[in-house]
Order: C-alpha cells, then structure tokens, then sequence
C-alpha cells in the first residue's frame, strides 16, 4: 500500500510539472500580447492582432488608426521584445550559473559584469554621450571585468567553482569603486543624473535598431546553454562525477561563463542594471518543474521573459513617472526570495 501510495505521488509529481512545462511554451505568447495591449492608450487586441499581421507581410482586411499602428510598433513592441529578450536572458543565465557554481545564491552578475558594464556606461556618458558609444563601452567593460575576474582565479593555487567566484566578488568591487569615482568627478547638473538613470535599468529609449545589435550575440548563447543544459545536471554532482560520465567540467565551465557572460553584458548594456530576475526566476521555476536542468532551464527563459513584460508594464503605468525596472524588479523580487527561503521552496536539493 505505501509503495503504491509513493508511485502515485511521483506519477502526480510528474504529470503537474508535465503541466506547467506545456503552460510555460504558452505564457510568452500571452505575455507579449498583454505587453503590446497593456498601456495608457487604450488598444484592443484585435488591432494589435491586424498591425502585427500587416508589419509581418500578411494579406489582412481592417481599419486602425495611424496612432494605433506607431504605439503599436514603435512604442510598445520594442519595449515588449525587449524585455522579452533581456528576462529570459538573464533567467537561464542564472539558472546556469547556479547549476554550475552549485551555488542558489549566485546570479548572472557574480563575476562582477554589472559592475564592469556599470563603469564602461558610466565612461561613455561622460565622454561621448551617445547611446551606441554607451552600449559599446558598456558591453565592452563587461567583457573585460569577467575576463579579469577568470583570469585571476588562475593565478590561485585553489580549484573549481568558489575560487572563480570570489574573484568575481574582488573585480566588482573594484569596477564598482572605479565607477564612484567617475560619479564623483561627473557634472551633477548634467552626467550624472543621466548615469544615476542609466544604472537602475530603464528600457524607456530602447529601439529596434538596439535589439538588432544584441539579439544575435544573445539569441546563438541561449541556443548554446540550452544545448548543454543536461551536462548541468551531471556537473552539478561535482567535477568528479562529471569526468566519470564523460563531461569535461573544465570546459563546460569556460563555455558557460563566455556565454552568459555575452547574455548579460549584452542585456546591461541596452537596459542598464536589472537586479534580482536572474535570481528569484530560476527557483520560481524549480518550483514549478523541479531540478532537472533539460527542463529549468526552458522554463527560466519563458518566466524570465513574462516576469520582465510584467514589471516594464508596472513601470510604465504604475504612475506618470516611469519607475526603473531596476527598483521595481528588487522591490518585488527580494520579498518573494524571503518568501521562497522561508517556506524552504526553493527547489534546490
């Protein structure tokens, strides 16, 4: 009788996460329909249905008005991809690092790459103040400060993933040291509001043409992390165990950090700092399908990219003033952490 009673309950377990694995394909779609409708200007979902048809090339029979079409795919579809993009980016990112550091408190801005990126925007306002210079220095200092921070665990006669961490934690304080100074010494009637701004996350001036730059970069590295997700499961038993079963830890290290190194210093740079989704998202999602990787990893990319749409929508709705997505994504996402830890939900073990 227990034994029976115990197979029901996996067979339950099982068909639930079953369930959600199918909702989550469904929720972005339903996402990026709420994000295009959702706004001050009233749209219905019928117009924005007949506009994206038509942008598409599509053969449609209707009437809207020319302000429906430029909210439509000037205002709000960028803004929707977008976040889009950058959740679901930042989501299996994190999910990533916290299989492979064994760690669930590590995010996608552990080995200081929002610090880098920080002081890399921080510089480009200062000196050019134009965006493509902004984003440039932004993804290039981001680059640079993981690069430093993997380049220094090697230097240490200790292994494996905590060392590569606590490198991190040295280069992000240093990068954001560098990036104080540079706010102490900017104009605080001009450069630095701008760079106060820029650094909370704000996807307000975001434009096609910004996420023709990051998306390819972004889009090949997701494919690669979804590639190699199942080799999380066998690395997360230990370097170890993985060379047992074939899986050189070593290199699926390097990969891994390269890859979400480019997700995120891509996403940083045309958002600004986005805190807590590459950290709350990833153990929603162990709670909805469990542990395995071959499906955490899917599911982190599909609630990232909803969770995000929801907060931008917050954020440019909630009051006349956009909030930035950074002080809403660490308002909601550190009370639902706490949430999580204390029901002792998180789905690690």
């Amino acid at each position: 009788m227990a034994s029976h009673t115990n197979k029901s309950a996996i067979n339950g377990g099982r068909n639930n996460r079953s369930k959600w694995s199918i909702l989550l394909w469904v929720a972005p779609v339903a996402a990026l329909c709420l994000g295009l409708v959702w706004g001050r200007y009233p749209v219905k979902l019928t117009e924005v249905l007949l506009v994206l048809a038509k942008y598409v090339g599509l053969p449609v029979t209707g009437e809207w008005s020319s302000v429906v079409e430029t909210v439509v795919l000037h205002v709000r579809l960028p803004r929707v991809l977008a976040a889009m993009l950058i959740g679901g980016g930042l989501s299996i990112s994190g999910a990533a690092f916290q299989g492979l550091f064994r760690n669930p408190l590590v995010s996608p801005y552990v080995l200081g790459v929002a610090s880098g990126a920080g002081f890399g925007a921080a510089l480009g306002i200062i000196i050019w103040n134009q965006p493509v210079m902004i984003q440039g220095c932004a993804f290039l200092f981001g680059m640079v400060a993981v690069g430093s921070a993997w380049l220094m665990s090697k230097f240490y006669r200790a292994s494996g993933s905590m060392i590569i961490v606590l490198a991190g934690v040295i280069v992000g304080a240093f990068f954001q040291s560098l990036l104080s100074l540079v706010k102490y010494l900017a104009d605080p009637d001009d450069k630095l509001p701008m760079i106060v701004y820029w650094l909370m996350g704000s996807l307000s001036s975001i434009a096609m043409k910004d996420l023709y730059t990051v998306l390819l970069p972004m889009g090949l590295c997701m494919v690669g992390l979804l590639m190699v997700r199942w080799r999380l499961n066998v690395i997360s038993f230990g370097d170890e165990e993985a060379r047992t079963l074939g899986v050189e830890a070593g290199k699926l290290r390097f990969g891994v950090v390269i890859a979400v190194t480019i997700i995120t210093a891509s996403a940083v740079s045309v958002s600004g700092i986005v805190g807590w989704v590459g950290l709350v998202v990833p153990h929603l999602a162990r709670m909805l399908v469990g542990p395995d990787y071959r499906r955490l990893m899917p599911a982190s990319l599909a609630l990232g990219a909803c969770y995000l749409v929801v907060i931008d929508g917050i954020a440019r709705n909630i009051s006349a003033a956009e909030i930035p997505l950074g002080i809403l994504t660490a308002t909601v996402g550190a009370p639902f952490f706490a949430w999580l830890l204390g029901k002792g939900r998180t789905g690690w073990a």
